[in-house]
């Protein structure tokens, strides 16, 4: 398999109604670009058609389709790792497959990435992002109050770690995704930590982000996370990522 200049993975669980949609913005972008490009969708042990809407999509861009081996829900960090170490490309896109920020939001990146970024994440409160359509009030709360612990506590300087779209150099995604420990919510936040810890340049950008109905993300999410960063903390502190 010749290797790609740009894989996008898509870590899906229960998406058979929103995959085909941002399947088709995706390669509608991909398909006028350049470069080589594959899709490689990672189903995390969905119980509706995720599965079959990937592997029946009709694409002129290769999109290859991957499980866990037990076929179980694992999380969306066990899922984008397993995506991250099965791409071939040299730059490397996760995002979500709801489609909240879109493909071409990519444009910005490039740049940033011949200045010499080892990781461009988008962000929604950096200057020049826009969030189209807003979450509830109490969820920006949480996020806004999340974000400000997770910069004391482990990736400082970062102003929003938990956007669903952040690209890595090849070299960037085969040191940090090895060493994840955390397969849910939190995954987000380790992944920068041990990019730093390990000297990665990361580069925050905005973006033009659109909350999608039908979340998956809960409350008790929010919960989670800040307890993971706190594991992401001790981590650090006994070298585990090292």
């Amino acid at each position: 398999m010749s290797n790609a200049h740009l894989s996008v993975i898509i870590p899906a669980y229960n998406e058979e109604r929103r995959l085909p949609d941002t399947l088709r913005h995706v390669v509608d972008y991909l398909s006028a670009q350049p470069y080589r490009s594959e899709i490689i969708v990672v189903d995390d042990g969905s119980s509706d058609g995720t599965a079959q809407a990937a592997r029946q999509f009709e694409s002129p861009i290769p999109v290859r389709l991957h499980g866990h081996a037990d076929g179980a829900n694992h999380g969306k960090g066990a899922s984008v790792k397993r995506g991250m170490l099965e791409a071939t490309g040299e730059y490397r896109l996760f995002m979500d497959a709801d489609n909240s920020t879109t493909m071409d939001q990519i444009e910005g990146f490039w740049p940033r990435f011949e200045g010499g970024c080892d990781i461009a994440i988008g962000s929604r409160v950096i200057a020049g992002a826009q969030v189209t359509t807003h979450q509830p009030w109490y969820r920006e709360l949480a996020g806004r109050s999340g974000n400000w612990l997770i910069r004391a506590f482990a990736v400082p300087g970062v102003m929003d770690t938990q956007v669903g779209f952040k690209m890595f150099t090849r070299r960037s995604a085969e040191t940090v995704f090895p060493r994840l420990t955390i397969d849910r919510w939190g995954f987000d936040v380790e992944v920068l930590a041990i990019a730093r810890l390990h000297g990665q340049r990361i580069c925050e950008l905005p973006v033009i982000w659109n909350n999608s109905p039908g979340s998956k993300v809960g409350m008790t999410a929010y919960i989670q996370v800040l307890t993971e960063v706190l594991r992401i903390r001790r981590n650090l502190r006994a070298g585990i990522y090292r």
